[in-house]
């Protein structure tokens, strides 16, 4: 057959919306997923062998080009294991053999792994399964979603070889985690590596598939896409539970009826026991986990091969259009765009009908509005919470660290501190946008978005103090009252990236920085996070210094510190403001 004649016999208008095609003669709608009456398709009607053929040679050139591409991804992403994890722990074996001991820390590790395996593995899903509400592991490119799969071809042999590739790429990260495995099991345990690598290939390839496979039941039942968006919320509390467990099991502190518990509780233990399995801290039953590992996997993987074909083509199209946005953003390193789209595709920070009387002072309006927006999004204060729980940690860790240790631990928790209150920074960010947005505000542009600052900062102070009653309880002293002390800075700093601007790409790619980009991206990450990058430099010695000595007078010096960095920054973000108003004359207000 000429390729004319195939393709006088793909241009025939077909039925808008064929899912499933001829296997089972279903039909979606058009553009807007409406439902139409199932296609008439017949056995002579079936072009796909031709139309792949075809497809395969009309693209051999740009196929050719995006292998040189993944070819030469594929050899830097090898080149950076060898160097930064092969040739460093082939030093560390060769140290061993001659005599140096790494076996002291072998008995933290075997207290840390139960609840630590279980919380990256319960982490490893949560990630999969979430990415199956705006992508899924079934995205082929939009050109097939639009055009090829509209016409009398089988998806089957069209949307399985994305399916695969989805796993191969979930599969790379599980292969080098349990590699690593094997090589911190030998070194600290001392364990056979082949027995090692083993063991810890059981988890680190069955997790990812399985998850993969949750994630195409997610990509195609509304059902389970609205159950992941309910239970992430608990899952999310449950790792970091998981994970101060592990911290307390370090500490001296193991509760091992609740580490068996969680080891059996599903695939995310399963994965631990195999790993535990051939060393001193082993728990009965590792081939049974094992088991209970690869026999589900193959199953799943069976069962999803077939279903892989099923998935919806408005839901393909849909997928596959938010996923070249993501991509497109993320190439012009448009981070909030990026991530507005897939909270939007995935039916994040749900909205919800809250009501709150109308301030009858002027001055109330800002704050009453912030207030409103916060509680019809609760997913953000929740997002503010969880972050916080690392920020404590990383204050607690810098509490008994010296030197370098803590000040990178006092900067961690700052770090995080500052994601913890920039949740609550969001309609300051709404408003610099798009600076017409301000329109409704009798407040000049710049004014307006100091008065932004309020909520944010009113809700870190009370979350701060949530913190230090957690540290009073433990026992902890004067330094407690740091949290709280330095959300007002944090805050500020937040409100100095909101009032950034539009992006400055021309820091990252200038004539002027050569063929290398010289400093380019130092000074667009400079740009990018000036605020926070400020606050976390000046902040962290006295901090660092404060936690460290839990005396009053550090304390209080850090504290007039944070005061005196939130001022400035206050500034600053007034300063921005003004200039991003001038920029779009009468935008401002």
């Amino acid at each position: 057959m000429s390729g004319s004649t195939l393709r006088a016999g793909l241009e025939p208008a077909a039925p808008a919306d064929s899912t499933a095609g001829i296997e089972d003669g279903t039909a979606d709608g058009a553009e807007d997923g409406t439902d139409t009456a199932p296609a008439d398709w017949t056995g002579d009607d079936d072009w796909t062998d031709e139309a792949l053929a075809l497809l395969r040679a009309m693209r051999a050139p740009h196929r050719r080009s995006r292998a040189k591409s993944a070819g030469f991804a594929i050899y830097c992403t090898l080149l950076i294991l060898v160097i930064w994890g092969g040739v460093p722990s082939l030093g560390l074996f060769l140290q061993a053999s001659m005599g140096a001991d790494y076996t002291g820390h072998g008995g933290d590790l075997l207290a840390a792994m139960p609840a630590a395996i279980t919380a990256i593995g319960l982490a490893t899903v949560l990630l999969v399964v979430r990415d199956g509400l705006w992508r899924g592991p079934v995205v082929p490119p939009r050109a097939t979603a639009d055009w090829l799969l509209t016409h009398p071809v089988r998806p089957r042999p069209v949307l399985r070889p994305w399916f695969w590739l989805s796993c191969a790429l979930a599969v790379f990260p599980g292969l080098v985690a349990a590699v690593g495995g094997m090589v911190v099991l030998g070194l600290t345990v001392r364990v056979g590596l082949p027995a090692a690598l083993g063991w810890c290939l059981a988890g680190g390839l069955c997790l990812p598939l399985l998850a993969t496979c949750a994630g195409l039941l997610v990509e195609r039942s509304d059902r389970a896409a609205q159950w992941v968006r309910r239970l992430t919320p608990y899952v999310t509390v449950l790792i970091l539970a998981l994970a101060a467990q592990s911290a307390l099991a370090v500490a001296g502190h193991p509760v091992r009826w609740l580490e068996r518990a969680e080891l059996w509780s599903g695939p995310w233990g399963w994965a631990g026991i195999a790993a535990l399995a051939p060393t001193r801290a082993a728990v009965p039953g590792g081939w049974a986990a094992a088991a209970l590992l690869v026999l589900p996997t193959l199953a799943a993987l069976l069962l999803a091969d077939r279903a892989a074909a099923t998935v919806p083509l408005a839901r393909l199209r849909e997928r596959a259009r938010t996923a070249a946005g993501v991509l497109a953003a993320l190439r012009t390193v448009e981070l909030r765009s990026a991530r507005l789209a897939v909270n939007s595709a995935a039916g994040g920070d749900r909205q919800r009908r809250v009501r709150l009387p109308a301030p009858k002072r002027v001055w109330l309006v800002v704050p009453w509005r912030d207030t409103l927006a916060l509680l019809r999004s609760p997913a953000r204060l929740g997002r503010a919470v969880v972050l916080a729980v690392p920020a404590l940690l990383g204050a607690v860790l810098a509490h008994g660290a010296r030197g370098g240790l803590s000040w990178l631990a006092t900067a961690v928790a700052l770090v995080f501190g500052y994601l913890a209150v920039a949740q609550l920074l969001e309609p300051a960010r709404i408003e610099t946008d798009d600076v017409r947005r301000a329109s409704w505000s009798p407040f000049p542009f710049a004014s307006l978005m100091l008065r932004h600052a309020i909520v944010p900062t009113l809700a870190g102070v009370l979350l701060g103090l949530g913190c230090t009653a957690a540290m009073l309880a433990a026992g902890g002293g004067a330094a407690a009252w740091l949290a709280p002390a330095v959300a007002p800075a944090l805050v500020a700093a937040g409100l100095v990236n909101a009032c950034r601007g539009a992006m400055r790409k021309d820091l990252m790619f200038s004539p002027a920085q050569g063929t290398g980009g010289g400093a380019g991206p130092l000074l667009f990450g400079a740009w990018y996070a000036a605020g926070p990058a400020v606050a976390v430099i000046v902040l962290t010695p006295m901090f660092s210094t404060a936690l460290r000595s839990g005396a009053a007078v550090p304390v209080g010096k850090a504290a007039l510190m944070a005061v005196v960095v939130a001022v400035l920054l206050l500034r600053w973000a007034q300063a921005r403001a003004v200039k991003l108003s001038r920029s779009r004359p009468g935008e401002g207000g």
